[in-house]
């Protein structure tokens, strides 16, 4: 699948939204409320300038979606962090890694020191491979931190890529 990656619009929207509530109604990777609305997800996930919203396109169909900021505000800013989400039907294909890719250089391009992800469930043993793959190391576990739907409380890792 020819797969780009570009800073999402306003239109990229209808295909973004679908893909969030995929994700976060299974409960297996994010901590968001399963209840969000599609207007709470939308100013949560759409994150102002500086900030940056991106998503991974085949042509005009959404198949992922991350947005990246400043891990924290003032002293903690010059680390960046991000969250990813990636279509149930397009997972596996490489849609994650190149997201991930991508936030890596918007990070280095623009100045930050490090990249933390503050909450890889330890279940999603997808993307803590990737995220290892890529140079990320796990700082530690917050045991018992999220309440997966099949597996009962589970540890939230904290993910950190020296830049």
């Amino acid at each position: 699948m020819p797969l780009t990656i570009r800073d999402a619009g306003a239109d990229d929207w209808p295909g973004i939204w679908p893909i969030i509530r995929d994700v976060v109604t299974e409960q297996q990777t994010f901590p968001y409320d399963p209840a969000m609305s599609e207007s709470e997800a939308r100013q949560q996930w759409l994150v102002a300038a500086p900030a940056r919203v991106v998503v991974a396109a085949d042509g005009d169909r959404v198949l992922g979606t991350a947005n990246m900021y400043a891990n924290r505000p003032g002293p903690g800013s010059h680390v960046a962090s991000g969250s990813l989400m990636v279509s149930r039907d397009a997972r596996g294909h490489g849609v994650g890694r190149a997201l991930v890719v991508d936030l890596i250089a918007w990070a280095r391009r623009t100045g930050f020191a490090a990249i933390q992800f503050n909450a890889v469930v330890e279940t999603n043993v997808h993307a803590v491979r990737l995220y290892e793959s890529l140079g990320f190391v796990t700082l530690g576990i917050a045991p018992g931190a999220f309440q997966h739907p099949v597996e009962g409380r589970v540890g939230l890792r904290i993910m950190w890529l020296e830049l």
